[in-house]
């Protein structure tokens, strides 16, 4: 960092102070606490409500020492100290870092209400449905206490449903729910439709998931098209390509390449002169590169299961199906086809948004994790967020053993099930984190094998994955669960009630093992804080192999020389150093996408504000009959018989008609470009340059557009006193839509999951 240390330490004293100033507002609070308890209900409401003036928080000790005596009242959770300070700094805009176990859920509902006391609507974001319902739920009582109204939004949440919590001051809501609203909002052509109402706090659980690890995840809404998918007959003659002589596969297994030889091949077979000609370039080749892209990079059982008929990814950065989740409808056509399914019907995208974007609507973003230290530098470059670390309200007791390496990945995981039934033979809960489903069902079948009774956890529902992680932590439990599955909800010792915490402590706790490093450190510390809940023993340890995804891409030029035992165990300070340097340059290239990528959505997400600007004025003016109007007067004139509302809505309509179109082909078209962008490399032009002046020049064009075509359908169209006719004149709205997500980050989610030798890894 060199000459920027006076900058890191800066700001690593501006938290400390920062920290200090909260702690001595706790003790203050803390000696309030026995006078705020001798007032009765509505008094202690009163008092609370007392502290807020001018929309902010006057009384900060009151304040906490008011909510803490509330929180004990009705939801019989006294505050620590620490949660205390946690509920100060995400007040203050912070990113908190709080352990596992340490009361995430009730620092986040008290940060809630003393944001929504102070006037402002407040969206609690959580990782799934699931959590969404129940904290809002189990934290009803305390929200109420104050006279303030709570509500969550899940995916079965109907419309009605949604517009009457979107009302409430505070909002449970997973951020799929919330991005997939906004953008149904963004087609509505009068305002009496909207379903959300603004809010001016996200507080986000796990921040560091949804702000980072899903950060550039496009959520996308979808309209009916009808078009033609890629057909049987490509993908059949794909099949018959062989790697290394039709195609090549680049180092990373991220890209695949038709070779000549391939591309004669593919010719041959569907019988036409050239892949490369004007007729078949934009549509044949197009079709093939994504056959060929479902053929050797995605592997089912890896990328994507197969369930009830249909094709279901596998969400990258929990390991579990992601209901909502398809690739682009010509991949997504070209795995349903390689699967021998039905191919599911085609679409245009009409919006889409990632996280990024979405989160920086919101005036305010704080959040909560246990691993948000190692992810400082993306919350304050894309977030302009700083991170205060929370103290444990009990010191750590957990056991964290160094690395066992070992020469292949067939050694290590005859190491992994030899360590688990060891550990397991002395009764102590064992919980497993691998990469990928694949992974996990082939562990719990060798473990089986072994006569070990295993839990997996990797496609089950929300409910269901609540309920298998909480017990865990239970006697001779032994649970396999792919990366960030059941995250929000706590392992206690010896089961969900605690029944048997004793004994099972006295057995050292819970035992956490990684089946290998991820490629970023922050994702590790996740897994490992699974274990040592408030003071409880516990232990962790991570199992690695020189032929790991993580050595093959983080030390890809590096050479390594080892001499391992005959189990194949490495034990050198020196091979576990390069373990270390693989990761931190797998996490630099985890952060150059991110950033390469934001820089990408960045200009279109500025777009997007011009539009939504356009799209309000619209909605909420007489802009659109006035423009029109001007444009043609004679027109308008005819119209004079109709009522100024019917002429208003009309215009509206056909306005909103046709920008809403264009910007839906203009997305496409920007998608396009970045896709064949890296060309303009070999034209000395800097590619992300060559994308901002291609996109702007088109956005331009874009809002012109929409006004010329406005203008003739204006002129053209019945419009009568049910309004403008635009169905009749070929005008149509998609007749249905659909929403899903598409993972942006190349990189996501890349375990042990390398593109060949899966099949039976734990044999």
């Amino acid at each position: 960092m060199g000459a920027f240390d006076w900058f890191w330490k800066a700001m690593g004293s501006t938290t400390e102070r920062n920290n200090k100033k909260s702690k001595s507002v706790v003790a203050a609070a803390h000696e309030l606490i026995p006078e705020l308890s001798s007032l009765d209900d509505a008094s202690l409401a009163a008092a609370v409500r007392g502290t807020v003036a001018d929309g902010a928080i006057g009384d900060k000790p009151r304040f906490l020492a008011g909510l803490s005596v509330a929180s004990e009242r009705r939801l019989g959770l006294t505050p620590f100290n620490v949660q205390n300070q946690a509920v100060l700094r995400l007040l203050e805009g912070d990113v908190i870092q709080m352990a596992t176990g340490e009361g995430k859920t009730l620092v986040g509902a008290m940060a809630a209400a003393g944001y929504a006391l102070t006037g402002k609507r407040v969206h609690v974001i959580t990782v799934n449905n699931y959590l969404a319902d129940r904290d809002a739920e189990w934290m009803r009582p305390l929200v109420e206490f104050f006279g303030l109204t709570v509500a969550s939004v899940t995916e079965a949440s109907t419309r009605e449903e949604r517009i009457a919590a979107y009302r409430s001051d505070v909002v449970y809501a997973p951020v799929t729910e919330i991005g997939f609203d906004h953008l149904r909002d963004n087609q509505i052509t009068n305002r009496s439709q909207t379903v959300q109402v603004p809010a001016d706090v996200a507080l986000v659980d796990e921040a560091d998931s949804v702000l980072v690890d899903e950060a550039l995840v496009p959520l996308v809404l979808a309209g009916s098209e009808g078009s033609q998918q890629a057909t049987g007959q490509i993908t059949a003659a794909v099949s018959h390509l062989e790697e290394e002589e039709h195609y090549t596969i680049d180092g990373e297994g991220r890209n695949v390449f038709l070779t000549d030889k391939g591309a004669e091949k593919i010719e041959r077979i569907l019988g036409i002169d050239s892949l490369y000609s004007d007729e078949h370039i934009g549509t044949t080749l197009v079709r093939v590169n994504l056959a060929l892209h479902a053929k050797a990079l995605l592997v089912r059982d890896v990328h994507y299961i197969v369930a009830d008929g249909k094709v279901a990814l596998v969400d990258a950065s929990r390991g579990r199906v992601a209901e909502l989740q398809r690739w682009p409808d010509g991949l997504q056509a070209a795995v349903e086809s390689k699967e021998g399914l039905d191919v599911s019907e085609g679409g245009r995208i009409l919006d889409s948004i990632t996280l990024q974007a979405l989160m920086r609507r919101y005036p305010t973003v704080c959040g909560m994790t246990g691993t948000a230290v190692e992810a400082t530098d993306q919350l304050r470059t894309f977030y302009g967020l700083h991170v205060s670390v929370i103290d444990r309200a009990q010191e750590l007791q957990r056991f964290d053993e160094a690395d066992r390496i070992y020469a292949t990945m067939a050694e290590k995981n005859e190491a992994i099930v030899e360590e688990i039934a060891h550990i397991h033979a002395t009764g102590q809960p064992v919980l497993v984190g691998t990469h990928d489903v694949a992974e996990s069902e082939a562990l719990a079948e060798a473990l089986e094998e072994r006569g070990i009774e295993v839990n997996v956890l990797n496609a089950k529902n929300d409910a269901e994955e609540a309920r298998i992680i909480a017990e865990a932590g239970d006697t001779g439990r032994v649970t396999v669960s792919t990366q960030m599955a059941g995250r929000g909800t706590d392992i206690r010792l010896g089961g969900a009630d605690e029944a048997d915490h004793d004994e099972v402590a006295e057995l050292g706790g819970l035992a956490v093992i990684g089946t290998a490093r991820h490629r970023t450190a922050r994702l590790d510390n996740q897994l490992r804080g699974r274990a040592g809940r408030q003071g409880d023993p516990g232990l962790s340890l991570f199992f690695v192999s020189l032929e790991d995804d993580i050595v093959k891409v983080g030390g890809a030029d590096e050479q390594i020389t080892a001499q391992p035992a005959a189990d194949g165990r490495i034990e050198s300070n020196r091979i576990q150093q390069f373990i270390e340097h693989c990761q931190r340059v797998t996490e630099g290239q985890l952060l150059e996408i991110h950033s390469q990528t934001w820089k990408y959505n960045k200009l279109l997400a500025d777009h997007r504000d011009i539009l939504d600007e356009r799209r309000a004025a619209l909605l909420d003016t007489d802009t659109a009959w006035r423009e029109l109007a001007e444009r043609n007067p004679q027109r308008a004139a005819e119209l004079d018989h109709l009522p100024q509302d019917v002429k208003e809505q009309a215009a509206r309509d056909i306005m909103l008609f046709h920008l809403d179109d264009e910007w839906s082909e203009h997305l496409a078209l920007m998608d396009d470009v970045r896709e064949s962008i890296h060309l303009r490399a070999i034209a000395r032009e800097t590619p992300i340059d060559e994308f901002h002046r291609i996109a702007v020049r088109e956005f331009k064009d874009l809002a012109n557009r929409a006004v010329d075509k406005a203008s003739e359908t204006f002129a053209e169209v019945a419009i009568t006193e049910d309004g403008a006719q635009l169905a009749d004149a070929g005008w149509k709205r998609p007749s249905s839509t659909w929403t899903y997500m598409v993972s942006d980050n190349p990189l996501a989610g890349s375990g042990n999951s390398v593109i060949s030798g899966i099949g039976n890894i734990f044999r």
